[in-house]
């Protein structure tokens, strides 16, 4: 009997395959760690994709409401003219003595050489507004802007 029931054991054991090995700890450390960043992150895009198709559909449905107001019995008034305020004049100064001018550019000048440029192309830059600021004071007459 004993050679009975080890052939029966031997035989099922052959038929149906061994059981996958167990995770390993590493790997379940990882996925415990890695899965909910990837939900959150997941749950992030879904929200901000909600988020900004959500803001453009009633910014559409707000542009076609005005058109859409006027009923037919009403009468049609102009409420566009009124309530907009007329434009404001443009007040045209004085034009500036050159002696001013002078002074004011020279003010810049002395403003642009206490400035530490961090690149060459910066300190081109300003060693070309330097040298028209100082055309500009050696010069006779001003030209007016």
């Amino acid at each position: 009997m004993a050679s009975s029931s080890s052939s029966k054991s031997s035989s099922t054991a052959a038929s149906t395959p061994p059981p996958p090995p167990p995770p390993s700890a590493a790997k379940k450390g990882f996925f415990r760690r890695i899965l909910p960043f990837f939900l959150a992150a997941n749950l992030g895009v879904g929200v901000y994709v909600l988020v900004r198709t959500s803001m453009k559909q009633p910014a559409d449905k707000d542009e076609e409401v005005p058109s859409q107001v006027v009923s037919p019995g009403a009468p049609v008034s102009e409420k566009k003219s009124s309530a907009e305020p007329p434009p404001t004049p443009i007040k045209m100064l004085p034009p500036i003595p050159e002696d001013e001018q002078r002074q004011l550019f020279k003010w810049i000048l002395e403003e642009k050489r206490k400035v530490k440029p961090s690149a060459p192309a910066e300190k081109k830059k300003i060693d070309e507004e330097k040298a028209l600021l100082k055309q500009f004071i050696r010069s006779k007459s001003i030209p007016s802007l």
